[in-house]
């Protein structure tokens, strides 16, 4: 792994466990087990540190998106599952991102990147499953992903996570209102 890519993936930690505040050059380096001043040298500024950050979140999320063959339900159902239990990290730096970009125009236009990224794979994915309305549906099914990992994670839902199985049957269910029954 390169160091910049080492560096993002430490102030997703950060940014993870300590909120926006406590994403500092200092903590950054600390976590990637840098000598101090590493960060500074890649992100002189700390708007150039969450750009990293970001681009990063994107890089990782190009990774997980292609779905194996099988059922769409599983794979969906998995994505969630593995979001909430080894991504739980990056899910959590994601929701401070996106609370972040509401009061950050330079940040939105990161997130929303990242964010449109995902949507046309996802619409890609429907089509090709048989959707008769693919924007539509992502709306749909990304709502749903969304609430699911936010309620796993964040909401009433962390007292107890969904196991893999009941996220597999809640995908197989939107995929059944969204007419895909057979995905």
């Amino acid at each position: 792994m390169d160091r910049k890519a080492k560096i993002g993936d430490a102030a997703i930690e950060v940014i993870a466990a300590d909120g926006m505040r406590g994403l500092t050059h200092r903590a950054v380096d600390r976590a990637a087990g840098l000598p101090p001043g590493s960060t500074s040298y890649y992100a002189r500024t700390r708007s150039a540190l969450l750009d990293l950050a970001a681009e990063r979140m994107i890089a990782l999320d190009q990774v997980e998106v292609t779905p194996p063959p099988g059922s769409l339900a599983e794979f969906l159902g998995a994505v969630v599952y593995a979001s909430i239990t080894e991504g739980r990290t990056r899910m959590l730096a994601r929701y401070q991102f996106a609370l972040e970009a509401t009061r950050r125009p330079e940040l939105r236009v990161s997130y929303d990147a990242g964010g449109r990224l995902l949507r046309r794979r996802c619409a890609e994915v429907l089509a090709i499953a048989g959707s008769s309305a693919p924007e539509a549906h992502t709306r749909v099914l990304i709502g749903w992903l969304d609430g699911s990992i936010f309620d796993a994670l964040a909401g009433t839902g962390s007292r107890r996570p969904p196991t893999k199985d009941e996220l597999i049957e809640g995908a197989r269910a939107v995929l059944t209102g969204l007419g895909l029954a057979g995905a």
